[in-house]
């Protein structure tokens, strides 16, 4: 149910989440539900959050990356290195993206 982004709306996005540090880190133990939940939490509060994934090469962070949006529902605005941009409207959206 995840809603579909323009690239205007990626880019503001993607201004807002600069300042941001990651709020959950994915170790050893990779994508587990704890991790999942945690995310989800975090999601709901802010809207806007990073996720670092460490350790992980490429193919195996693009199925991290992959899994961690099919489960929580929210859209993955931007990836640079081991972070990963993550957006997911609440129920009453804080953040007002621009129109498409």
């Amino acid at each position: 149910m995840s809603i579909t982004l323009s690239t205007k709306q990626k880019q503001f996005l993607k201004g807002l989440a600069h300042h941001l540090n990651p709020v959950v880190m994915l170790g050893g133990n990779g994508l587990t539900e704890g991790v999942l939940a945690e995310i989800d939490n975090a999601l709901n509060r802010h809207e806007l959050i990073k996720v670092k994934i460490a350790g992980a090469d490429r193919e195996t962070k693009g199925l991290i990356i992959d899994a961690i949006v099919r489960e929580t529902e929210a859209n993955a605005v931007q990836t640079i290195g081991h972070i990963l941009v993550l957006y997911r409207p609440a129920e009453e959206p804080v953040i007002q993206l621009p129109r498409r």
